[in-house]
């Protein structure tokens, strides 16, 4: 697939809000999609990247190769901010992850098991501090 221009890719708008930690709920005002807020769908997504099995179902989509989903990619690390970062469940497998996935040779790769089974020893080990 040919690579997308960067200026003619749609423009992201800025990260949504991180939520007070002392009120977590969305105000009244705040648009929700689904009945969840955008912090919260982006929140669950990039969650989701800690899972090398995760990885792997994108590639086998095809999404890694897409430039506009290359580009949200890209827009996502922002949760390696303080800030946002606080929210992830398991944040050093996620932003792991979510560096990974800005090199095209990881994006490429990530459709083999080989590279599959690393990411999952790495992931482990993260979980049980080894």
């Amino acid at each position: 697939m040919a690579s997308a221009n960067v200026a003619s890719l749609p423009t992201i708008p800025p990260p949504p809000p991180s939520p007070p930690p002392s009120n977590p709920s969305p105000s009244p005002s705040t648009p929700l999609y689904g009945g969840y807020t955008r912090f919260e769908l982006e929140l669950e997504f990039t969650s989701l990247l800690s899972s090398p099995l995760y990885l792997n179902h994108l590639a086998a989509l095809k999404l890694l190769q897409d430039p506009y989903f290359i580009a949200y990619l890209a827009y996502l690390r922002y949760w390696s901010r303080p800030e946002y970062v606080r929210f992830l469940r398991w944040p050093a497998q996620t932003l792991r992850a979510l560096e990974l996935l800005q090199e095209e040779e990881f994006r490429r790769d990530v459709l083999g098991e080989g590279v599959v089974g690393r990411l999952g020893e790495e992931v482990g080990k993260g979980f049980d501090g080894g």
